[in-house]
């Protein structure tokens, strides 16, 4: 859609991310003013023409959860109803992801309800990074682009010259740890665990355990939460021999007492994007977290939607099929 004038909106739940994004693309933020009445009832106004407009929308409904989503819905009416061409929702983080499928009776698939929400509110296609069940792009009927933080991620060690091991934190995460130790050029470790209650889990034994005695690892997965599990998982690995213990993850939700566990827990560093905005309230409670940001990423992604060239060349190795490192 290279004929139409590409803007960049961004909601308030990460507002940096999207400032980096626009800087990439050398455009400004196109403005739009969102705020809350008394009653807390979430108001959106653009304060420019986005007629004939090819249109991304940034938002991670990250929490407080409902309230961003409910914010992106109103930005998407909004959009739909000044005659914007093509609306796009950015969502770095997709909030409710976890829900993606009855578990037990009586239960809710949320991630499905949130995708019909966005597609009835006005959006005409999605961009997603690293969602946490890769079923859900199949819960929207619009076209879904889905991109893998793991590059961003890589470029932390892509110097760094010691030996390491990269661990699965569970069986579910076993493609994406491959990914990464065939980036690393390395072998991998996968934890084998049984959740007994939310947000926390048991580990019960490790795959690839002979590995682990005097090696560095890296725990790969796609968001740490409470940080409950993660910090198991190093404090176990600590006692099994490993050396330093990092942990890598596109989505950095910290709730709870995340950052108070990660501190207390065997990890030396923890490595995050900026799919969440980390504030600087979070910064200054640890030194054993760093960001990396997503932003030339996400840029270059819109550019080619843009401009309607393939987005899955960012990714694919014509060989394998599997991720490549962006350069």
């Amino acid at each position: 859609m290279v004929s139409a004038e590409l803007k960049i909106l961004s909601g308030t739940s990460n507002q940096h991310l999207a400032g980096l994004i626009a800087k990439n693309l050398k455009i400004n933020l196109t403005d739009v003013e969102i705020c809350r009445f008394a009653d807390r009832e979430i108001y959106v106004q653009i304060n420019e023409s986005v007629r004939g407009a090819d249109v991304f929308v940034i938002q991670s409904t990250s929490n407080p959860g409902n309230e961003n989503i409910m914010e992106l819905l109103i930005m998407l009416d909004t959009l739909k109803r000044a005659s914007a061409e093509r609306i796009t929702a950015v969502i770095p983080y997709y909030g409710y992801g976890r829900q993606d499928r009855k578990a037990q009776p009586r239960t809710p698939i949320t991630a499905k309800l949130v995708a019909n929400l966005i597609s009835t509110a006005g959006a005409n296609r999605i961009l997603l990074l690293d969602v946490h069940a890769l079923q859900i792009q199949g819960y929207f009927d619009i076209p879904v682009d889905h991109l893998f933080a793991t590059p961003v991620l890589f470029d932390f060690f892509r110097n760094d010259k010691r030996d390491f091991v990269v661990v699965s934190p569970d069986a579910g995460g076993v493609e994406r740890a491959r990914f990464f130790a065939r980036l690393l050029s390395t072998n991998m470790a996968i934890i084998d665990k049984r959740r007994s209650e939310k947000n926390k889990a048991t580990m019960m034994n490790i795959i690839g355990e002979n590995l682990i005695k005097g090696a560095n690892l890296i725990i790969i997965d796609d968001m740490i939460d409470t940080a409950g599990t993660l910090c198991s998982a190093a404090n176990a690995l600590a006692e099994r021999g490993a050396r330093d213990i990092y942990a890598c993850a596109t989505h950095g939700v910290f709730s709870a007492s995340a950052i108070d566990n990660i501190n207390k827990s065997a990890l030396t560093k923890v490595v995050v994007t900026d799919s969440i905005y980390f504030n600087e309230e979070k910064k200054s409670q640890t030194d054993k977290i760093e960001t990396r940001s997503v932003s030339g990423l996400m840029a270059e992604t819109i550019k080619r939607i843009h401009e309607d060239k393939s987005v899955a060349t960012l990714f694919l190795d014509a060989d394998t099929g599997g991720i490549v490192v962006l350069e």
